[in-house]
Order: C-alpha cells, then sequence, then structure tokens
C-alpha cells in the first residue's frame, strides 16, 4: 500500500470484482523490507515520517476502504449535474468483507480487527518470546478476534495462516524437499530492526504431515490456511504440490473443496 495510489486500486479491485462475479479476495499490506530506499516516493507518495513507510500505507489504506465501501469521497461539479457528493465508480457491494490486511505483528494484528478487514497472517511474525511460532500466531489471532468483539462489528470475519508445506508423495518431491523436512524448526533472525520468529517448513509423507498440521495451534484456530511454495520450480510443479495437498492432506484435516460452497468464517 505504500506504492499504491488509493483510488486507482480500488477502481480495478471493483471492476475485477464485478467482472468475476464476487470472487476477489484481495490481501494488502505495508510490504516487505525492499532493496530501494524509499521508493514509494519514486511513485509520487511522498511525506512519510516512518523510514519504512508504514504509515503512508495506513493513508492510503483509510483511503482505499473508504472508496471501496461506497463512501462518497469527492465533490460533484455543479456544471455538470446536481450538486452533492460522488463515491468511486464502479462500486461492488460486499467487496469490502474480502479485503485482508497481512499482519506481522500483535500489534497491527488488533489495528487490523479496528479496521474491520479480514486477518491474513505469514510466515514470520516480528515477535521472538521464546514461544513457538504457532504459539505466537495463535496469540496474535486471539488478539485480533477479541479487538473485532469490542469493535463491535456485526459480521465474522475472515482468517488465514500461511505456511510452507510440501507433501512428499514422490521421489522428484523427494529430492526437492525431503531434506528440508528433516529437522526443520523455527528460526529466529532480525527484519526490519525487529527481532522476528519465522515458521519451519512442513515437508513429509501426506500421514506424517496430517499429524504435525495437527499439533499447529495457530491453524487450528484459522479457518483458511495458504500455502506458500516456490515459483521458480514452475507452474506444473507447483501445480503438481497443490494438487498433492488437496487430495491427501487436506480431506484428513477437515476442509472442504471451494466447490462445496464458500468458507464459514470461525465465530470471532
Amino acid at each position: 500500500m505504500r506504492y499504491e495510489t488509493p483510488l486507482q486500486l480500488a477502481e480495478e479491485a471493483a471492476a475485477l470484482d464485478l467482472i468475476s462475479e464476487g470472487r476477489v479476495a484481495l490481501g494488502v499490506s505495508r510490504g516487505s523490507p525492499e532493496p530501494a530506499l524509499r521508493g514509494w516516493e519514486a511513485f509520487g507518495h511522498t511525506g512519510a515520517r516512518d523510514p519504512r513507510g508504514a504509515d503512508i500505507a495506513r493513508e492510503h489504506f483509510d483511503s482505499f476502504m473508504s472508496a471501496v465501501r461506497g463512501d462518497k469521497v469527492v465533490d460533484a461539479d455543479p456544471t455538470q449535474g446536481p450538486a452533492g457528493r460522488l463515491r468511486l465508480e464502479p462500486h461492488s457491494p460486499g467487496l469490502d468483507r474480502r479485503i485482508w490486511w497481512g499482519a506481522g505483528s500483535r500489534e497491527t494484528a488488533e489495528w487490523t480487527a479496528r479496521q474491520g478487514v479480514n486477518l491474513m497472517s505469514s510466515t514470520l511474525l516480528t515477535e521472538a518470546t521464546g514461544a513457538s511460532f504457532g504459539e505466537l500466531q495463535r496469540e496474535q489471532i486471539e488478539l485480533y478476534r477479541a479487538a473485532w468483539r469490542e469493535a463491535g462489528h456485526d459480521w465474522a470475519p475472515r482468517v488465514s495462516v500461511s505456511r510452507s508445506i510440501f507433501p512428499i508423495v514422490s521421489d522428484l518431491d523427494r529430492h526437492f524437499f525431503g531434506l528440508q523436512g528433516q529437522g526443520s524448526s523455527d528460526q529466529v533472525g532480525v527484519i526490519d530492526g525487529f527481532r522476528s520468529t519465522f515458521g519451519k517448513t512442513y515437508a513429509a509423507e501426506p500421514d506424517v504431515l496430517v499429524e504435525q498440521l495437527k499439533a499447529d495451534p495457530a491453524i487450528e484456530a484459522a479457518d483458511t490456511v495458504m500455502l506458500t511454495i516456490p515459483s521458480q520450480l514452475g507452474v506444473d510443479y507447483n501445480l503438481h504440490i497443490l494438487d498433492s495437498f488437496a487430495q491427501h492432506v487436506a480431506p484428513e484435516l477437515g476442509w472442504r473443496r471451494n466447490s462445496d460452497g464458500p468458507v464459514a468464517a470461525l465465530p470471532a
């Protein structure tokens, strides 16, 4: 969101949602650290007080969500029609409930709840307390849901977590990921100046994966799991990873295919 022109993004999101008949689920965030120094300024977005541009991102998000919700954002030109205020067009009712914010900390998760959008938690958190990544992320989810209830929103939000999960069902899978799954554990490092916890890689035969994922407290708390996959291995192999998970792992965890209907959010 540091780089986006918020009203243009809202216009594009609404158009895509109308074209796809309400299928858009849009995840946005401040963005990760990058090689460019204050790169958003090259896009014309100046005035950030935060060296990471977090304040720019949140200001842009406010404008974006206002437009997505159909708020009237500009005065009408009285020489062109009736006076008053105008909303952005096109407008897609309901899109605002399918926007997700990518939160990397407990504080940001609570802020996300106050904004009235879904929570998207990634494979790292800018927290390092000695607890496991799954425990930290579970705490983040619980804080988000508590803040949601306190805010008084009248609908149930979605919560997703991301994991690197690779079912090993072939010799090629074992060649690529077999070693990653052996003794894999959470890692602690520094990102953006914060001591952070990075989630481990899950790579094993499907029956082993099922038991490992059942023991992950954040996966238990979420209603959606997103798989992070290595794009450099190509479309065909990535499709194989997704298909292996859908066939051999997901059903054992009680998950349903999208064709069964919309995912129901867990109560906040």
